[in-house]
């Protein structure tokens, strides 16, 4: 069995349905992974392993918002370096509030032996927190 890429380790993470996205994240993440969310994000902080990450940030993803979405327009493959860079938009509408909102972010992810090591978070940060706001 070949093993894959980071591209498409990546690229697993966000394309398809979103409990298999979830699931093929689970399955990327190393155990001590290091995840940080952009300050200013609502969700924003660092967090260690999987267990951190679900609940603080996919949790309340998923409990705070509908429709909730990253969607990447664009991947970028670092050469000589086992990093991947997903540009794209978040969307989704806050339950809250009923606001919508778009906002373009970037994902940095680093990996080693076919896991997900650390991943960093840009994004405008003012857009989304303008749709929790009432």
């Amino acid at each position: 069995m070949n093993q894959r890429t980071n591209l498409e380790i990546i690229r697993s993470t966000y394309e398809g349905p979103s409990s298999e996205n979830a699931q093929r994240l689970l399955e990327a993440l190393a155990k001590d992974v290091e995840w940080t969310e952009a300050a200013g994000f609502p969700y924003g902080g660092t967090y260690i392993g999987a267990e951190a990450i679900m609940e603080n940030v996919f949790g309340r993803l998923a409990s705070e918002w509908n429709d909730y979405k990253a969607s990447v327009h664009t991947y970028h493959e670092v050469k000589g370096k086992d990093v991947i860079i997903a540009e794209g938009i978040y969307s989704g509408t806050y339950k809250e509030t009923g606001k919508a909102f778009q906002a373009d972010f970037v994902h940095v992810w680093e990996l080693q032996g076919g896991k997900i090591v650390k991943f960093k978070q840009y994004v405008d940060s003012h857009v989304v927190q303008n749709a929790m706001i009432l």
